[in-house]
């Protein structure tokens, strides 16, 4: 059950995203009463609600006032700030949640600032440049890296816990952006404190350093800063609109395509991170298992040596055979989604999670460090190790880097030595290849390559830290940034409205796209395949007579389009509109008259419309093209049975009951003996129909459903329930 003063506070937001000042006030009033301090905050509440006051008295007086709406969205603003503070103020005392004991932690600490932080940060490179030249794990070497982690580690929990800047703070945060001395890392850090902070509290002057960090020179400052951006669009894009220097900072980026071509791509990015857990489902319960049933558990070297010729004789067929194998398929299913930027690791690295250094949040944030004294011992003898190489292909992200190392530090050297030899001479060769290597770092260092990763990075920290369920999760909710009014100028473009729609419809997230493709048409964007796509995604959600309307407008721009058609014929036969299913099946039957599925939906639909002499054509031109398929056979006996056909009926029947029958047959089989007189067989059939039923009530409720028919061949009514009572 929600704390009323908790409620309390969220009935507040609603009431000022209504823009309903005045009831707003009189609750922030009421909760303020209740909060330590709350007194500090009242004097504020007061100057709001007296300009409340004289704006509202000039509007009763119709008084003109051009600044009206500006002031309007001033107080709300303000008014959202203090029902911020006053809902830390009841929080910050008593509260068990992770923000706000390590806000009080730092409260302790008023000597860590960002200016001292900053002076400490600058100096590191000269620092551990001097102490390396004793050795990089020399104790000195070793001190200086320790004092520059305690620093990164209070740069980021008195970023995360600060509420609200003041302008000193804001100034001295800018000197980090500025500074050609800071580690680009610390930087990396720096924004990501800020990102957590802003998603703990609003706070404007972080949200335009946000905005500055993402025009920074660095790759991975900008991108992180970018992808920062878009986490706060989702978590306060109705709150931003009242900021006017928010939307002159839009406004100018928007003037540079540059930035709605990223964010695009971020959401892209963002909406790809959603299918991780169906991928993570997939590596457990398909393409591990398969991997394991793969291995071949007698690899074993015999005492005999096999010769040169032995030795190179692998069969070309084999390669053929593994590409066409199920492992072969998932391994290059596998590939190819990796490649497309998925998440393949999480399975890999959930597990690897564990240690210390995870225990710390700033370090889930962290850059992939060689130098960092938690991994340099690993990296200090060998700079050429297979491991370095794979760490600089650029394959994890920063938190599964560190995961990995952490593990191999725990595993013996020979071990280590067993399980890198794994990887074919191939791989291995390619990663000691100087010119792939450098290609493939190249590619990594993209941009939207760096913003990929370090999603990864983001979604491990709200799926596995420790505390994770005391933060709010965007991975969980709907990430539909294009929707939101404050980036329409930016993203409502037909090019990245485009992009977002064919994303989704290849992920068969079909009830979102179809949402898209409309504002893609809304745009502008319609044609054929717009209205194509539409309708299958609509028709995969069972929205049968939308889906036909789709349809029918894209053959209106795109006539005698054999997919389309085909489409609409099973759209019609599946809301047993089989006369305009057949309208369209012969359309496509022009084009392809030997297709076997085609010809089997044609005869369905004349069966269902009782043009079973037309149907019975189709099902014996069937036959006659694929001997011995048991579906056809079963419409061929049907049909024959509705025409009155006994002996035809029952040959084909005892030809089903003699391969594969099921109670349906027998069923069928007994109603064709039956309305051939021979009574005694039907009752056998339709014994053997019951035994495979799932129960008598389902056996009881096929066989009235088929009254009608038996009827027509001369079966009494009044003798059916004789007939049901002899068995």
């Amino acid at each position: 059950m929600e704390d009323p003063t908790v409620k309390r506070y969220h009935d507040t937001i609603k009431l000022l995203r209504r823009r309903q000042l005045k009831e707003a006030l009189k609750n922030l009033r009421e909760l303020a009463a209740g909060a330590p301090d709350g007194w500090q905050v009242m004097s504020e509440l007061d100057r709001i609600e007296t300009s409340y006051t004289y704006m509202l008295d000039y509007m009763r007086r119709n008084i003109k006032d051009p600044e009206r709406q500006k002031l309007q969205n001033k107080l709300l603003t303000d008014t959202l700030a203090v029902a911020d503070q006053v809902r830390l103020l009841l929080e910050a005392v008593d509260s068990t949640r992770h923000y706000f004991s390590k806000k009080r932690f730092m409260q302790m600490l008023p000597e860590v600032t960002l200016k001292t932080l900053l002076t400490q940060m600058e100096t590191y490179k000269e620092d551990v440049a001097i102490a390396d030249l004793l050795g990089k794990t020399s104790e000195k070497a070793l001190e200086v890296r320790h004092t520059h982690e305690n620093a990164q580690q209070n740069l980021f929990e008195v970023v995360w816990t600060n509420s609200a800047w003041n302008s000193q703070e804001n100034n001295e945060a800018n000197e980090f952006l500025q500074s050609e001395n800071v580690p680009l890392n610390d930087v990396s850090l720096l924004v990501s404190a800020v990102t957590m902070s802003l998603m703990a509290c609003f706070d404007i002057r972080k949200l335009i350093w946000l905005f500055d960090a993402y025009e920074h020179t660095n790759t991975q400052v900008n991108q992180r800063a970018l992808v920062g951006l878009a986490f706060l669009f989702q978590l306060h894009h109705e709150r931003m609109l009242l900021y006017p220097e928010i939307i002159a900072r839009l406004s100018l980026l928007n003037e540079n395509e540059q930035f709605a071509q990223e964010l695009c791509r971020v959401q892209i990015q963002l909406l790809r991170s959603q299918e991780t857990k169906k991928i993570d489902k997939k590596m457990r319960e398909e393409i591990i298992p398969e991997m394991m049933k793969s291995v071949n558990p007698r690899n074993m070297k015999f005492d005999f040596d096999e010769t040169d010729e032995e030795n190179n004789d692998h069969n070309p067929d084999w390669i053929q055979n593994f590409e066409s194998s199920s492992i072969g398929e998932k391994l290059r299913e596998m590939s190819e989604l990796q490649m497309e930027g998925a998440d393949v690791y999480m399975t890999t690295f959930a597990q690897l999670k564990n240690y210390p250094f995870f225990k710390k949040m700033a370090n889930w944030f962290y850059p992939f460090d060689t130098e960092h004294s938690s991994v340099i011992q690993e990296f200090s003898n060998d700079k050429s190790s297979l491991l370095d190489m794979i760490f600089q292909s650029g394959l994890f992200c920063d938190s599964d880097k560190y995961s990995m190392c952490f593990t191999m530090m725990h595993i013996p050297q020979g071990q280590r030595d067993m399980m890198l030899s794994q990887l074919s001479e191939q791989q291995i060769n390619e990663l000691r290849d100087d010119q792939k290597l450098a290609s493939m770092k190249k590619y990594f260092e993209k941009p939207e390559s760096i913003s990929n990763l370090y999603i990864h990075s983001l979604y491990r920290f709200f799926k596995l830290y420790p505390r994770r369920h005391e933060y709010r999760d965007i991975f969980n909710e709907p990430l539909r940034l294009y929707r939101y009014i404050i980036l329409q100028p930016t993203l409502y473009k037909t090019e990245y409205i485009q992009s977002i729609a064919e994303f989704l419809f290849r992920k068969e997230n079909t009830n979102e796209a179809i949402q898209v493709y409309k504002s893609l048409i809304e745009l502008g964007g319609d044609n054929a395949e717009v209205y194509q796509k539409i309708g299958y995604c609509l028709q995969k959600e069972q929205r049968y007579e939308e889906a036909i309307e789709a349809y029918l407008t894209a053959d209106m721009m795109k006539p005698d389009s054999i997919w389309t058609n085909r489409h609409l014929a099973t759209c019609y036969r599946t809301i047993n509109e089989f006369d305009k299913a057949l309208e369209y099946y012969k359309k496509v039957e022009a084009v392809h008259p030997d297709s076997a599925s085609l010809l089997f939906n044609i005869g369905s639909c004349l069966a269902e419309l009782g043009r079973s002499e037309e149907a019975l054509q189709y099902f014996f031109k069937l036959d006659f093209m694929n001997t011995g398929n048991l579906k056809v056979w079963r419409a061929i006996g049907w049909c024959s049975f509705i025409s009155g056909k006994m002996e035809q009926a029952m040959r084909y029947y005892e030809k089903i009951i003699e391969k594969k029958p099921i109670a349906s047959d027998y069923l069928n089989a007994g109603h064709v003996a039956w309305c051939s007189g021979n009574t005694e067989m039907a009752i056998s059939f339709y014994l053997q129909s019951l035994q495979n039923s799932k129960d008598k009530e389902d056996f009881f409720n096929q066989f009235y459903k088929d009254e009608r028919f038996l009827e027509a061949q001369g079966i009494s009514a009044d003798d059916i329930p004789l007939m049901l009572d002899l068995l």
